[in-house]
């Protein structure tokens, strides 16, 4: 960390530019209205290092702070030394999701923070999974009872965080320890909670409001939760809707799957929603039902669209012309659905 580098709050929201050093543990941060912020370093990470231009325009500094840029790396024994406590003797790892402005959550961007609660070192690699295969996104090693910025993204990459892995193994720096397991663990982001403000809730790592998604607790990594065609059935049924149109209870192999795409089917509240975010929500409800009855041969499933201006239906056709070109569509029954409706059976 040096002059003129930007950085941000890991325990708290903003952050701002480098202006100096107090001591060897304590940056002084200048945010968007100018005060100069001593924050403790450890509590900071930097997320644009300053160009050596950048440096040069800077006040020229104290001879103590001209040591303190031009001085070698002081060893972590000596600079920082974790406090341990009981409970931090069983790894307990979360990732969290922070909007940056929970007053505009239709639009705002959000932060993700990788949380070790535990009295280990954790060397990691944070990765997302698309169809050419997994990505890291970030890599490194975080202190123990720390917090880590990972990264920030708006909605428009919503979809490449559906599918997290976080594979990282523990261990403690000068002293004895207990091995711990080497983990790999993937996490299915539901990423239409990031549409819903009651989705980000109080939590014991942040001030403001998260979507915490644990990833191991007490030494224990969390199972990614699937839900099956069965329980989606289940749960469709008891929500309320419209009484003329009822999810069929699955009683025997390949009944016909009746699955409601209308916006007050799926979501418990469209405000803040354009009319692409509720789109996208539809279809992604259509592609992970198909996805999880691919392998049903003659399995029939009726997706109710409406009739409305053609556009949720127009999506469907044009999806199954390219995502899922083996499965064979059709309208579905007039008498039941009207024009609504459109039948497909996997194939």
């Amino acid at each position: 960390m040096k002059i003129g580098d930007k950085v941000r709050f890991l325990n708290t929201t903003g952050g701002g530019v480098v202006k100096g050093f107090q001591g060897k543990d304590v940056v002084l941060v200048e945010d968007g209205d100018g005060f100069d912020i001593p924050v403790l370093i450890r509590e900071t990470v930097v997320i644009e290092p300053a160009n050596d231009a950048q440096v040069r325009q800077s006040s020229k500094p104290t001879d103590e702070l001209q040591q303190r840029v031009s001085a070698k790396p002081v060893p972590v024994e000596e600079e920082y030394i974790p406090e341990e406590t009981r409970e931090g003797e069983q790894l307990s790892v979360q990732l969290a999701y922070l909007p940056v402005d929970i007053k505009n959550l239709s639009t705002t961007a959000f932060e993700c923070y990788l949380v070790n609660d535990s009295n280990y070192y954790l060397s990691f690699n944070y990765m997302s999974r698309s169809d050419e295969g997994w990505t890291s996104r970030n890599t490194g090693l975080i202190e123990p009872n720390t917090k880590l910025f990972l990264e920030e993204f708006d909605k428009t990459e919503l979809n490449a965080i559906e599918h997290i892995c976080l594979q990282f193994f523990a261990y403690k720096q000068n002293k004895p320890f207990t091995i711990k397991n080497v983990y790999s663990v993937e996490v299915r982001i539901d990423t239409v909670k990031f549409y819903k403000l009651h989705s980000f809730k109080e939590n014991d790592y942040f001030e403001d409001e998260a979507i915490v998604y644990p990833v191991v607790r007490r030494d224990l990594a969390e199972k990614e939760l699937v839900v099956s065609a069965e329980k989606l059935e289940i749960a469709m049924k008891q929500k309320e809707g419209r009484p003329r149109i009822q999810p069929i209870v699955k009683k025997e192999k390949n009944a016909i799957l009746e699955i409601d795409l209308h916006a007050d089917e799926l979501l418990d509240s469209t405000n803040g929603l354009s009319a692409g975010d509720i789109l996208e929500y539809q279809l992604k409800t259509f592609r992970d039902t198909m996805d999880e009855n691919k392998r049903n041969k003659g399995q029939k499933i009726v997706f109710i669209h409406g009739k409305g201006d053609g556009v949720l239906k127009n999506a469907i056709l044009k999806e199954l012309k390219t995502n899922y070109k083996s499965a064979y569509y059709q309208d579905a029954s007039f008498r039941e659905y009207g024009y609504g409706a459109t039948m497909i059976t996997i194939r």
